[in-house]
């Protein structure tokens, strides 16, 4: 459902501005043996003005991938590359802007239907559909700067670490 950008090419006027931004970019051909994935809440249509667009990828040998996101990227307004550790597993981070949007390429040595990123938007995606009355709170919580998943917590009451209840909840659900 989520493994292409065809939902963006025909959706939104705002998504329809993402899917011409990466396609401008190249971002899913240049960078294809990683795997990449969009994420995030344009794809489900809770973005705010501001949402970034959340590439995921599999990247196992983060030099190799900071070369190759700087000979490619590396120009752009913003870019800036990090390695940090995210929740005990390795993580590598690229930011830049373009088409008017802030983008993140978000690479983790794991596969991307693995990755929390990925995990989250299928409970989020499947929780609006099943709740379509939660859209306009938890887009007025995003718009008052909280972020996607705990506006989410908030909006259904969940307890806790606000991204372990909503994994906890999708595969209560059955959803992932």
């Amino acid at each position: 459902m989520f493994d292409s950008l065809e939902r963006l090419k025909n959706g939104t006027g705002r998504q329809r501005e993402a899917y011409a931004a990466i396609e401008e970019l190249g971002v899913f051909a240049a960078l294809s043996a990683y795997e990449p994935l969009l994420c995030g809440t344009l794809p489900i249509g809770i973005d705010v003005a501001g949402s970034d667009l959340d590439i995921i990828m599999r990247v196992e040998d983060f030099a190799e991938f900071t070369g190759r996101v700087e000979k490619l990227y590396g120009t752009l307004p913003g870019f800036r590359v990090k390695d940090k550790e995210i929740r005990n597993v390795p993580t590598v981070k690229a930011n830049f802007a373009y088409g008017g949007f802030p983008i993140e390429l978000f690479g983790q040595p794991q596969a991307v239907v693995e990755q929390y990123a990925y995990l989250h938007m299928v409970v989020e995606e499947y929780l609006l559909r099943q709740q379509p009355e939660i859209k306009a709170e938890v887009i007025r919580l995003k718009d008052q700067g909280v972020k996607t998943e705990p506006a989410f917590a908030q909006v259904l009451s969940l307890a806790g670490d606000p991204y372990e209840a909503l994994l906890v909840l999708g595969r209560k659900l059955a959803v992932i």
